[in-house]
């Protein structure tokens, strides 16, 4: 059988801001950011089936109903492919059929789902249709598609500064596990950011490396998520959230992951992060919890 023709998927990993300093604002209205990125094993699945019909989307999973009346063309991974098919050279094998979204994480909450679905389409497609377009030309369309999506392409830790688009290498990260928690209510990133008192907060010092869990929570402490006050304001389950994520056994951290609604909380490893995370899901049914490590 021709590869081509064979169903391939991609992972879209959650991505995670361990700190988010709102460091200014451009001219043009767009905030400045300082943030370190990294990625869990959570995530949505994304699954391109070849045929002859035109390309369209399919939305499954936990929160595939959610997002029933958008998978229309204006959905990210839609625009990922239309973007890519544009960049796609004359050997390209552009072909249509139906990509179907196994939508896992939580909608609008702050852990870059959307974000991440978009860089998938993008890395599943090249693929799928041999296009072949490099990684330079690749991080430019993740670039016209939103703030998050360049950080996604890649899914590694990084540092993410500018609007999004400028990344570096992140500190060596520690052996540590994480548990996610979302309370059920999407956020409206423009609402957090009108709820923000106007400061900004300085380029956050990191070191080349941390040895253990315990030194980068010391330093993370130390440093803040911008738009989790005002999260808070518009979302005030967050508060509750961050407290029931901090009297977890082990917890080493707490806090809120982007715009949120998605709280997260450091553990010394995977096992206690996974052992809290069941604790917490029996003791509050009603939200979306994981626990796990990083990937």
């Amino acid at each position: 059988m021709d590869p081509t023709t064979k169903p391939l998927t991609e992972a879209a990993p959650a991505k995670i801001n361990l700190y988010l300093h709102v460091t200014g604002k451009r001219s043009d209205g767009y905030h400045l950011l300082d943030s370190l990125v990294v990625f869990a094993g959570a995530g949505d699945r994304l699954r391109y089936e070849p045929g002859q019909e035109a390309l369209h989307l399919v939305l499954a999973g936990r929160f595939g109903a959610a997002l029933s009346d958008a998978a229309g063309p204006d959905n990210l991974v839609m625009k990922a492919a239309a973007a890519l098919e544009a960049a796609c050279g004359p050997d390209a094998q552009v072909r249509g059929g139906r990509l179907v979204l196994e939508k896992d994480l939580p909608v609008a909450s702050g852990i870059g789902g959307g974000s991440a679905d978009a860089a998938a389409a993008l890395r599943l497609l090249n693929r799928a249709w041999n296009a072949q377009v490099d990684h330079a030309t690749l991080l430019r369309l993740a670039e016209k598609l939103g703030a998050d999506v360049p950080v996604c392409l890649a899914s590694q830790s990084a540092r993410m500064e500018g609007i999004g688009e400028e990344l570096s290498a992140a500190p060596v990260l520690p052996a540590c596990g994480m548990v996610l928690v979302n309370c059920g209510q999407a956020v409206s990133t423009p609402d957090v950011f009108r709820k923000r008192d106007g400061a900004f907060l300085p380029r956050a010092p990191l070191p080349a490396r941390w040895t253990d869990a315990a030194s980068m929570v010391a330093d993370l402490t130390r440093l803040d998520n911008s738009l989790e006050a005002p999260a808070c304001v518009v979302c005030p389950p967050v508060k509750t959230v961050l407290s029931a994520i901090e009297g977890l056994p082990e917890c080493l951290l707490s806090r809120m992951s982007g715009s949120g609604a998605t709280c997260f909380g450091l553990f010394p490893s995977v096992q206690s992060a996974q052992a809290a995370a069941a604790r917490l899901a029996q003791a509050e049914p009603g939200w979306w919890v994981w626990g796990g490590g990083l990937v």
